[in-house]
């Protein structure tokens, strides 16, 4: 596994195209969001455009990563590509904001197959030497896809149409299709095992419940926040419940149990919360409490998007000499060592400040992840290999929701510790995020309050990327030879 008359070159453009076609949505859709609210109305439903998709994608990872290792890699992407085509079709002809987000749904459901699958596919395609350069090539798409992102999405939406921004997928997710099918090819030499049907829907049901719940938290009233709860309750008892009865659990604790694993795990969730605290926060300090140029914030927020590929590049070459896991302890300490220059953030602070410990950060996060996964992936059987990416992805995407969460909540305790918290206090934060006005003196006090209290964010991110460099100390040594082969 796999087949010798797989073609590994086209094979990896097909994983490139995949990814890039998801990568780029992100960024395409929420440049033509404003457009999209303004024809179809729906603005007090605007985020839920957006956790939707994250909500089914982070839902359905883990269970599309068990079934790649049951049914075979090939069919899952196929699968995972026809559902968010078909997500993507539906987006472009959404009626309103009700129907826009439940096809956003459907295009997340494709996405939680697409990503870990393509992942295990590199994982099962190319030996531990190589697929550290390859992991950079995958890195650098997401890199090229928020860089052009923003100005496809104005493209489309100023000269055709904002359904446009969601049909352009079809070409891309055709041609991926067709090289998988016939580029592709798998023979599985090891008897395939049921699949738990209703673990699987359980577990996306309880997932996709704490994740709703979690970012409820900070829009819900306190009555929808209660239900919510209840409900996230009621499905985990009953997926633990299901679990403990089954002959083939959703969950191997002793493959998510096993100290590599769940060391890499834990620092992918926290690595997670810092990548959706700096992505949300970063821009709003540069330019409403630096008062520097829209410009200057995405600077600040690229420099972290750069710095990724590179030390997902990079770190294969070290790997050769010192091996996966001292290259993963450095990327845990770049990570802290970049969040402490937002810990000296200003308000005259110069934004190559931010700049510079955003693209630490971003580095650390490429030595970071690049080794987690080829390390996660060396020490399990091919059978094993789609659950164990499967659960590092799993983990990121839950450390965004967790990040959104904690780091919001913290900056609204700033803010009403400073007495920020009446009803009009979201149109004067609006207004300053807006126009930089702080001539006034309300706009002023605000102006320092903000400041403050996204100043106690940061502090709290860089506590969080501390607890990455200290999880980093749990992962073991773990030997493999650098030309083994890709499959067993």
């Amino acid at each position: 596994m796999p087949a010798a008359k797989t073609h590994r070159a086209l094979a990896l453009f097909a994983v490139v195209s995949a990814n890039f076609m998801i990568a780029i949505e992100a960024t395409i859709v929420s440049t033509a969001m404003p457009q999209i609210v303004g024809q179809l109305g729906g603005l007090s439903l605007y985020s839920w455009v957006f956790a939707a998709f994250l909500l089914a994608q982070t839902a359905t990872t883990v269970v599309f990563g068990k079934l790649s290792d049951r049914i075979g890699r090939k069919k899952v992407v196929l699968a995972g590509l026809s559902i968010f085509l078909v997500g993507s079709l539906l987006c472009g002809l959404a009626w309103s904001m009700p129907s826009m987000i439940a096809f956003r749904l459907i295009q997340g459901f494709g996405a939680g197959a697409i990503m870990p699958t393509t992942m295990t596919i590199v994982g099962d395609l190319y030996p531990a030497h190589e697929r550290g350069k390859v992991q950079g090539y995958l890195a650098s798409v997401w890199a090229l896809s928020a860089l052009l992102g923003p100005v496809a999405g104005g493209l489309i939406v100023q000269n055709i149409s904002w359904a446009w921004i969601f049909w352009i997928n079809i070409p891309l997710g055709l041609l991926a299709a067709a090289l998988f099918t016939t580029y592709l090819h798998e023979t599985l030499t090891h008897k395939a095992a049921r699949v738990e049907h209703l673990n699987a829907g359980l577990f996306a049901v309880a997932i996709a419940a704490i994740m709703a719940d979690l970012t409820a938290i900070s829009t819900a009233s306190a009555r929808e926040i209660a239900g919510l709860s209840l409900f996230a309750v009621a499905a985990s008892a009953a997926f633990v419940w299901q679990e403990r009865r089954a002959s083939e659990p959703m969950i191997s604790l002793e493959l998510w149990g096993r100290r590599p694993i769940a060391a890499a795990n834990v620092a992918s969730l926290l690595g997670g919360m810092i990548m959706v605290g700096l992505t949300t926060f970063l821009p709003v300090y540069v330019q409403s409490v630096m008062g520097q140029s829209a410009l200057a914030g995405g600077f600040a927020l690229s420099a972290m998007v750069m710095g990724w590929p590179i030390g997902a590049t990079i770190s294969p070459r070290l790997w050769k000499r010192v091996g996966p896991q001292p290259v993963l302890r450095a990327g845990a300490a770049m990570v802290p060592l970049g969040a402490l220059a937002f810990v000296f953030l200003r308000p005259d602070s110069s934004p190559w400040l931010a700049g510079v410990g955003s693209f630490v950060v971003g580095l650390g996060m490429g030595f970071l992840s690049g080794s987690s996964i080829v390390l996660i992936q060396e020490i399990v059987k091919w059978s094993e290999r789609g659950s164990a990416t499967a659960s590092y992805l799993f983990a990121r995407s839950l450390g965004s929701t967790f990040g959104a969460t904690l780091f919001g909540t913290v900056l609204n305790v700033g803010l009403r510790a400073a007495g920020f918290d009446g009803p009009d206090m979201s149109e004067q934060l609006r207004r300053l995020l807006e126009v930089h006005d702080q001539g006034g003196v309300s706009n002023a006090a605000l102006h320092d309050a903000l400041a403050q209290s996204l100043h106690l964010t940061f502090q709290s991110m860089f506590a969080i990327a501390l607890l990455i460099g200290f999880v980093a100390i749990f992962v073991p040594r773990v030997d493999f030879s650098p030309s083994r082969a890709p499959a067993e």
